[in-house]
């Protein structure tokens, strides 16, 4: 599976050891529903992201959220649990007014999305069950972070800021996974 290197980066999840892990109990799906977290769930299986696991401590439940009115379904997990467990990780990500006000004076502008860019950085080996979730047909982790996860915004600041520490500044600003070359012309 393609990625950047754990050397490099992984998500850890800082746990306060005085919270308990909490296994949900797995949400009931309708025919329909169940079709389409399925089809999402082979793509993950597909593209490496995640893999079957057993005996979660933590589980979490999928949920279906609408994409736009009557657009089509977005599979995510329920982290909310998890989440809450998580220490906060202090690392300070980036004003967005400074990011906007860096652009003054510059008259080519390019800005770029890093689609799946969270699905790049590998969870730690020791992490990855912490990930599970749970639905019909069986159980899964995270092989890689995967989007709501707490902190995992500042965990991809800090690679991108590591990628790019030469040019951030100068022709390059980065917010998270939102990028801007900029030329003054």
């Amino acid at each position: 599976m393609p990625g950047i290197n754990p050397q490099i980066i992984c998500h850890r999840l800082h746990i306060n050891p005085a919270i308990n892990p909490i296994a949900q109990k797995r949400h009931n799906f309708v025919t329909e529903q169940v079709a389409i977290i399925e089809a999402e769930i082979d793509k993950l299986l597909a593209a490496s992201f995640i893999e079957e696991v057993s005996y979660a401590e933590w589980l979490a439940n999928v949920v279906l959220v609408a994409k736009k009115e009557k657009g089509p379904w977005r599979v995510c997990v329920d982290y909310a649990d998890l989440n809450k467990a998580c220490l906060k990780d202090n690392f300070a990500l980036p004003r967005i007014d400074l990011f906007i006000h860096s652009t003054s004076g510059n008259q080519l502008l390019s800005f770029m999305d890093a689609y799946s860019g969270d699905n790049q950085i590998m969870i730690n080996e020791d992490d990855k069950a912490k990930t599970s979730f749970i639905i019909e047909r069986g159980t899964y982790c995270y092989k890689v972070m995967p989007f709501g996860l707490r902190n995992a915004g500042e965990t991809y600041q800090r690679l991108v800021n590591k990628i790019f520490k030469e040019k951030i500044g100068k022709t390059i600003e980065v917010y998270v996974v939102d990028m801007l070359v900029k030329a003054p012309q």
